[in-house]
Formats: C-alpha cells, sequence, structure tokens
C-alpha cells in the first residue's frame, strides 16, 4: 500500500512524469479525435449504404453486393481490436512510415472502428420513420435530397449519440494500443506503470482516462438532448403550461385587475 501511495505522489509531483502525462493527455485527445472523425466519415459512408441499399431501402442495390458488404463489416467488428491492429500497422506503413507511437496508431484505430460506426449509424437511420421517408419519396424527392434533407436531420440525435460512444470506444482502443506501440495515456501506462511495477503512476493514467471519458459523454449527450426535436417540443410545452398557471394565478390574486 505505501508502494503505492508513493508510486500515485511521484507521479503528480515528479516535473518529468507531470510532463509526460500533459504529453500523453494531448496525444490521446488528438488521436482520438481524428481517428474518431474519419472513422465516423467512413462509417457514416457505409451505414448509409447499408440502409439505403438494402432490400427494403430507398435505392436497392445487388443483393449480392450488399451480402458481401455486410459480410466483410460483420468480420472487421468480430476481430480483436488488439490483432486487427497488429495486422493493420504493416499495411499502413508505406504510408506512416513508422509502426510506433501515436502518428502510427490513427489509421488503424481508424480502420477498427469504421465497421462499428457503420452499425451504429445503420441503426440510428433505421430509427426515422418511414412515413415521413414516403412523404419525401412521394413528393418527388431524389435519393440524395432524401438522404441529405430527410434521413440524416432526422436521425441527428441518434447519430450524435452514437458517434460520442464510438468516440469514446476509440479512446479505449487507443489506449490498449500501448501495448504494441502506441503513444498516449496507454503507453504511459503500460511503460511506467504495468512494466515497472508502479502501479501508482497506472492508477493516475486510468484516473485521467476515465476524466476524458466522462467529459466527452456529458458533452456528447448534451448536445444529442438539445439537437432532439422531441425533447425541445416537450421542453416548450412545460415552458408555456408553466406560465399560463402564472398568469391565471395574477389574475386571481388580490388586488388583480
Amino acid at each position: 500500500m505505501d508502494k503505492f501511495i508513493s508510486g500515485v505522489t511521484e507521479a503528480l509531483t515528479n516535473p518529468k512524469m507531470q510532463q509526460e502525462f500533459l504529453s500523453g493527455t494531448w496525444e490521446t485527445i488528438y488521436s482520438t479525435f481524428l481517428a474518431t472523425l474519419l472513422a465516423c466519415v467512413l462509417g457514416l459512408v457505409l451505414g448509409v449504404i447499408l440502409v439505403t441499399g438494402g432490400k427494403d431501402g430507398i435505392r436497392p442495390l445487388p443483393s449480392p453486393l450488399m451480402k458481401v458488404l455486410n459480410f466483410i463489416v460483420n468480420i472487421l467488428r468480430s476481430v480483436p481490436f488488439l490483432i486487427l491492429m497488429m495486422m493493420l500497422l504493416p499495411v499502413f506503413k508505406p504510408i506512416i512510415k513508422t509502426t510506433i507511437g501515436t502518428p502510427a496508431a490513427i489509421l488503424p484505430l481508424t480502420a477498427a472502428a469504421a465497421p462499428f460506426v457503420a452499425r451504429l449509424v445503420e441503426t440510428s437511420l433505421r430509427e426515422v420513420d418511414k412515413g415521413v421517408i414516403e412523404a419525401a419519396q412521394s413528393m418527388g424527392c431524389s435519393t440524395m435530397q432524401i438522404i441529405c434533407k430527410v434521413i440524416l436531420p432526422e436521425s441527428k440525435p441518434a447519430l450524435i449519440g452514437g458517434f460520442t460512444t464510438a468516440l469514446i470506444t476509440i479512446l479505449g482502443y487507443g489506449s490498449m494500443a500501448g501495448f504494441i506501440g502506441g503513444g498516449g495515456l496507454g503507453k504511459i501506462a503500460i511503460n511506467y506503470g504495468y512494466n515497472k511495477y508502479n502501479y501508482g503512476v497506472m492508477f493516475v493514467a486510468v484516473v485521467l482516462i476515465v476524466v476524458l471519458v466522462q467529459i466527452f459523454q456529458t458533452i456528447g449527450t448534451r448536445v444529442a438532448a438539445r439537437c432532439d426535436k422531441r425533447i425541445a417540443r416537450t421542453n416548450r410545452r412545460s415552458r408555456a403550461a408553466e406560465l399560463r398557471k402564472e398568469m391565471r394565478k395574477n389574475r386571481h390574486a388580490p388586488g388583480a385587475m
């Protein structure tokens, strides 16, 4: 117990470790956001194709093509992340010129997370009311107009919630990448904590990761709630009801005209 406390104290007071934690936190944040951005773009495209190109979609694609696409997405989702990342590092090495550090982890993180995001997007888009889509079709809207002006706007709150989940998942993936040479807080937890049996350092790194998760989740939840038209309508109705009650009380109050 004393060794653990001294490890935590050293991690918080040692200038070298403070600098390591600062740089590790920054590396974790920027690599997570960049990988999430790329994964969300790819996942959004894949998710839209899976929904619109399905048998009951607005623009059905050939059944063999959709089966192959679903098979690839399922295969990539089922491979454990660390194994998939070790398989992808040599593939992306000609592009990023290295297999060690934070830059080396971004593209494998993107490739590993994109199928997961695609399924989240697919689930979100399937929640859109069919009646709204049918109304747009009856008005003669093109496929791109239905996607861009009906399906995506109507599913915005669910998409934001899904992207928030993807962001947190990629943050966890990036932390695990420390086992195979990735940077950030995961590297600190492995190199300075686990490998040196300094569990105090590892504890501080884990706490920082948990704090980042809580911040990202809170922001994502609030943004999704603000974009939800149903919640906005409910809030407006509630506020209107409160105003009517206040007006009635003022009207019947003593001295009221």
